[in-house]
């Protein structure tokens, strides 16, 4: 779940526990541009305050007068279309003749609002069924890979724990990719063992940790929904935590480098550590999107970019390969991180 789905859960079990009737929406499928992906909800509560959005506002104004004038009562579950005519896709704002399909849940169940809370702390995948047909709703464990599914009466959405980031390295590139990543809902960790960098990181909302980052890695139990992205340029730091986190579950792990560098750095993994091809594989280095990226603000922007590529499902096209001879000279002073050796080439 994002940060504003997470927010709309809080509220929902808030208002729960105060005994205020409020009800839940879900985006259940979009035609055209529509504000709000599939799946996206809010809570509306009986007084008209609302958390989280399912379109830019003006589907959520005639939500609001829909609860006041009591067409939101009862118990079960049923469908609203919004923006069928085109006439409606301008009176609610939707772009592009958008149209929005949504599921409203009048009086959700604050028991299974619970649950679905304890599965998300526990890190586990859940699945969240809404039958129109029968008004139950069912809450499940869910498989990585699981999707949003909507035959037009029976609604299923998956829900999972907030994406985690771990970076190694308390550097220039850190201090701009870690609240880029948070402005991103990510959850973001920063291994940092040389006390003196650690003793300047001063980034609101992050974690800093000073263990090993292998220890680091281990101690945050890797799960699909974890980046790890090493960027010291010291292999002593760096390989131990790649070598854990590319046979762990992480769905992305990248490495800060030149291509010369990160074709030093899979050498050296293969040769020494117990490492598949289709393991050393999972490995992004260069780090990032090849955009030309020097400074460190721009190689944050491509590192943020290639992870939300991956964590959507996107695939990229291929970088060139790696120099099949490698200079030991040039692969020196890469490993010295020099300027234009340290971007995304």
């Amino acid at each position: 779940m994002d940060g504003m789905d997470l927010q709309v859960l809080a509220a929902a079990r808030r208002w729960a526990a105060a005994g205020e009737r409020f009800a839940l929406v879900t985006v259940a499928r979009t035609w055209g541009s529509a504000p709000r992906p599939a799946g996206a909800w809010l809570a509306l509560r009986e007084d008209g305050r609302i958390e989280g959005s399912v379109s830019g506002g003006c589907i959520e104004d005639d939500l609001s007068a829909r609860m006041a004038d009591g067409r939101l009562q009862g118990s079960a579950p049923f469908k609203l279309v919004y923006g069928v005519a085109t006439e409606d896709a301008i009176r609610y704002g939707l772009p592009c003749g958008g149209t929005l399909e949504l599921v409203v849940e009048p009086a959700p169940d604050a028991d299974l609002l619970e649950r679905l809370a304890a599965l998300l702390e526990k890190r586990r995948l859940a699945a969240r069924t809404v039958d129109l047909g029968s008004g139950a709703v069912r809450l499940e464990n869910a498989r990585p890979g699981d999707t949003l599914r909507w035959d037009g009466r029976r609604l299923t959405t998956v829900h999972g724990p907030q994406w985690r980031l771990l970076l190694i390295g308390a550097g220039q590139v850190s201090r701009y990719l870690a609240p880029m990543a948070q402005a991103l809902d990510w959850a973001v960790t920063v291994c940092e063992p040389r006390e003196e960098y650690a003793e300047g990181w001063d980034m609101a909302g992050t974690t800093l940790v000073t263990a090993l980052p292998d220890d680091a890695l281990l101690a945050m139990e890797p799960d699909p929904r974890l980046a790890v992205v090493a960027l010291t340029h010291d292999p002593r730091l760096d390989d131990m935590v790649l070598l854990e986190a590319l046979k762990s579950p992480a769905f992305y792990v990248g490495a800060l480098g030149s291509r010369l560098n990160n074709a030093r750095r899979r050498e050296r993994l293969a040769r020494h550590f117990d490492l598949s091809p289709e393991e050393l594989a999972r490995l992004h280095g260069p780090v990032g999107l090849p955009i030309g990226s020097r400074t460190p603000p721009e190689i944050a922007v491509a590192i943020l970019a290639e992870m939300t590529a991956a964590k959507n499902g996107v695939r990229l096209g291929h970088r060139a390969p790696a120099p099949a001879a490698l200079d030991p000279a040039a692969l020196d002073s890469a490993e010295l991180g020099a300027p234009a050796a340290c971007g995304v080439a």
